[in-house]
């Protein structure tokens, strides 16, 4: 027998990732009662938890230029970034790394010059990251302003009420037991979407806001090593990959890669190793520093010294959309979504600020701070002004039956199979990476059907499962906007390459895909892009787009 728990707040955060925690604060600064709630443990688990490699920092008295800055994103993006929220990103910056300061989060010096940031992705200012991570820190000052922190509690819905979302569902993931969130106002901030998670993106997308581009994927290689993140962290130093037959493959612009992996595969030549039998004392030396700064705390299960060659996995982040690109569409500079009461911070917020391309480590987590913060001073500014909400109690009977229906069925489907399902239709190269309309239709049929028949029967046995079911119910949901919003695309820009139409089609994709539920299902339109925004259409299409698709 579950226990149902009420829990009234002014404002409710969903996931505790710096996102969340910025979003709390800045809220909490406005002497209101502020609740985040996370699945895991807030500050310590999800997408921030992982975020070791860097934060993009802007300050012109380190020599960086705004403009030459926003110039790359816009280059790099395709012209699809939202050039208002790069601009808002970078000018942001520098205020949430000085918040991160103050609140002890570790910030390493790594070069001879004591320059603060790190020389090797120009234009950009990337700063190292201690082991810490930024996300304890910002727990901390979290619990510090007075926000409550309620871990191991899985939102499931969110709750409307007359077009308002008036707070949010969940279950404790410990006991089972109910709880019910009533709040003026809610700050979605549940990490990014990918065939692994999408908790945030499945939400919104069920209480029927406007979502966006999810046809960019997030690429980059990672080597097949014991060493795991160890290795990536090495790897992010010494760039060195060779194709199958020893062929060495530039890596002068890193962040693209991306493609670049897959293409070669397609073409026959693969598999790609990294090659450490190159590197020299000075390269061992600096990837062995940078895995201690990554991750101190850890066990040492991968030397650099020991050389050899291994195996890639061509672009590690196959589970990923575009960082900062697809998810819950924003209105304004203050996060607020089409829903009224409802705001979006973090890697599930679409602002769009980095187009089709991630540029450089950093950019992601920068990008969470800057809109979590912008959403709980939203957030904030909403409910100074809203009434104490009212829930009708059929709605929360509904979502109720819905959350616990994988409990209450005795047979069904397993959640780790539907899991492994979606997957494995999905994480093929030629679905995700190298598409073409007829097998991305292929995949979307699969994917339907998962949908239509084994998400109705999922079986869970107990709280833990009961999370995977609806985990899994999510990821076939983002796995559907990804193939969508993939078919509908019809041309190729930055890391969204289709066989069938491999050039990019300017003016007509100078857009965004918007898509929401309507009456059961995906409707997707576009977007315009601002005429302003656009490339210069009097250069040639080889000067706008210099990078070259196999196919032009």
């Amino acid at each position: 027998m579950t226990v149902e728990n009420v829990v009234e707040t002014d404002i409710l955060v969903i996931g505790g990732g710096i996102a969340g925690c910025f979003a709390a604060i800045k809220a909490r600064e406005q002497g209101l009662n502020v609740t985040i709630v996370d699945k895991g443990s807030a500050g310590y688990t999800g997408s921030t938890a992982d975020a070791l490699l860097g934060y993009m920092v802007f300050n012109p008295e380190w020599g960086l230029d705004l403009n030459a800055c926003i110039d790359a994103v816009n280059k790099k993006g395709e012209y699809v970034n939202n050039r208002e929220w790069t601009e808002i990103v970078f000018r942001d910056s520098w205020a949430t790394y000085q918040d991160l300061v103050s609140w002890g989060a570790d910030f390493p010096v790594e070069n001879e010059e004591d320059i603060p940031y790190v020389k090797s992705y120009p234009p950009f200012g990337i700063v190292r990251i201690g082991g810490t991570s930024t996300g304890p820190p910002a727990r901390r000052q979290a619990e510090k302003s007075g926000v409550r922190i309620m871990d191991k509690i899985m939102v499931t819905d969110l709750l409307k009420q007359d077009g308002r979302i008036v707070g949010a569902i969940g279950f404790s993931v410990v006991s089972g037991d109910t709880y019910i969130f009533k709040a003026k106002a809610t700050v979605v901030s549940a990490g990014f979407s990918s065939l692994a998670r999408g908790d945030g993106d499945g939400m919104a997308y069920r209480a029927g806001a406007e979502l966006t581009t999810k046809e960019f994927a997030y690429t980059w290689p990672a080597a097949r090593t014991n060493g795991g993140r160890r290795a990536i962290a090495a790897e992010n130093v010494f760039m060195n990959f060779r194709n199958i037959a020893g062929e060495k493959i530039d890596t002068s612009n890193t962040y693209e890669l991306d493609l670049t992996m897959e293409f070669l595969i397609h073409a026959g030549k693969g598999p790609i190793f990294w090659d450490l039998d190159d590197a020299t004392p000075k390269d061992i030396d600096r990837m062995r520093k940078r895995q201690l700064n990554a991750y101190p705390k850890e066990r040492v299960d991968f030397d650099p010294a020991q050389r050899g060659k291994y195996q890639t996995s061509g672009g590690n982040g196959h589970m990923l959309v575009a960082s900062q690109t697809g998810g819950i569409w924003v209105t304004n500079t203050k996060c607020a979504t089409s829903l009224p009461g409802l705001y979006a911070a973090g890697e599930c917020c679409g602002t769009r600020y980095l187009g089709g391309y991630h540029p450089a480590p950093g950019f992601g987590l920068t990008g969470s701070a800057v809109t979590g913060a912008r959403a709980g001073r939203g957030a904030a500014e909403y409910a100074l002004q809203a009434e104490r909400p009212e829930i009708d109690r059929k709605e929360v009977v509904r979502l109720k039956n819905i959350m616990y229906a994988p409990v209450e069925r005795q047979g069904g489907f397993s959640p780790r199979w539907v899991m492994q399902l979606v997957q494995s239709t999905m994480m093929p190269y030629f679905i995700k990476y190298i598409k073409r309309g007829d097998r991305l239709q292929a995949a979307l049929t699969i994917i339907e059907f998962l949908s239509n028949h084994l998400v109705p029967k999922l079986v869970a046995r107990d709280s833990h499962e009961l999370w995977l079911a609806h985990e899994a119910k999510n990821i076939v949901l983002n796995a559907e906007m990804i193939l969508r919003c993939s078919l509908f695309r019809t041309e190729s820009r930055a890391n969204h390459y289709r066989e069938d139409y491999p050039r990019r089609d300017d003016p007509n994709w100078l857009a965004w895909v918007k898509f929401k539920e309507e009456q059961g299902s995906m409707k997707l339109w576009k977007e315009p892009i601002p005429e302003k925004w656009w490339p210069d259409l009097s250069k040639p299409y080889e000067e706008r787009y210099p990078r070259r698709f196999p196919g032009e």
